[in-house]
């Protein structure tokens, strides 16, 4: 059966691009599609109908015409441009943090509304955290449960309860953690070859283990970690979104730099 010529999408923007002299081309994450990149023609003008609606961190809805190389959009409606991760610098680089990562671990025309609808959540999070201090669990915690929910809804899950070399269930203590590896090894198990291997503390793995049973950033408690534990549990996690990357986090080098604004 031949795909009707318009379909309609309800989309968040992750990025866009200039063409021409007043196009932009959009990429966006959609709950019924997947991600997709789209035609927006005139949205640069100042009398377009289309102006604004294509910023990142904006959720969309639209009615899209099939091209031959690119569909366009025919019409546009703002349904959310998060006006409180717009506000202040910090967290608008969490946002952009949210965006790079539903991008490069989103596949076109491959439909996730669990991953869709996480992103909106966090986004959320991030909104209701602005203007929090960059220690306050409120502000950490909904990206690390963000970070490790991607993992699971992308098939990338580390093992967090048995060690990946020789299926033990992990003990109550200390252990190590390789993200090339699969995640977390037993104290009794050699290094695998060819992998970097991180300490584990048992602070960190319990947070691991809250972070993934927990349904929704909203149902995260409030948990006053040291910093220390909280360095642990995003460094192990931003290794293993490098590692499926292959690439470094080009918006963690933004976020970073919120720290000493």
């Amino acid at each position: 059966m031949t795909s009707p010529r318009i379909y309609r999408a309800e989309g968040l923007t992750l990025r866009k691009a200039s063409v021409g002299e007043a196009d932009l081309i959009s990429s966006l994450y959609s709950r019924e599609h997947g991600k997709l990149e789209v035609l927006a023609r005139g949205a640069r003008r100042l009398t377009s109908r289309l102006m604004g609606h294509f910023e990142p961190l904006t959720l969309v809805r639209l009615s899209i015409v099939r091209g031959r190389s690119l569909d366009t959009v025919a019409e546009a409606e703002v349904i959310n441009a998060f006006p409180a991760v717009k506000a202040e610098y910090a967290s608008v680089a969490r946002g952009l943090y949210v965006a790079e990562l539903i991008d490069g671990f989103s596949a076109a025309a491959a439909a996730n509304p669990p991953l869709f609808d996480l992103a909106l959540q966090t986004l959320d999070a991030v909104g209701r955290a602005s203007g929090a201090a960059d220690d306050d669990p409120a502000v950490d915690l909904p990206l690390r449960y963000f970070d490790l929910q991607l993992l699971r809804l992308s098939g990338f899950l580390p093992e967090l309860y048995q060690c990946v070399e020789c299926g033990a269930d992990l003990e109550p203590e200390r252990h190590r953690f390789a993200a090339g590896a699969g995640g977390a090894l037993c104290s009794d198990c050699a290094t695998p070859p060819d992998v970097i291997v991180r300490p584990l503390s048992l602070s960190a793995l319990k947070v691991l283990r809250l972070l993934h049973r927990t349904e929704s950033p909203d149902g995260l408690p409030r948990l006053d970690m040291p910093a220390s534990v909280r360095q642990e549990v995003h460094g192990l996690l931003t290794e293993t979104l490098q590692h499926w990357l292959d690439r470094q986090l080009r918006s963690q080098a933004f976020l970073d730099a919120t720290e000493f604004a």
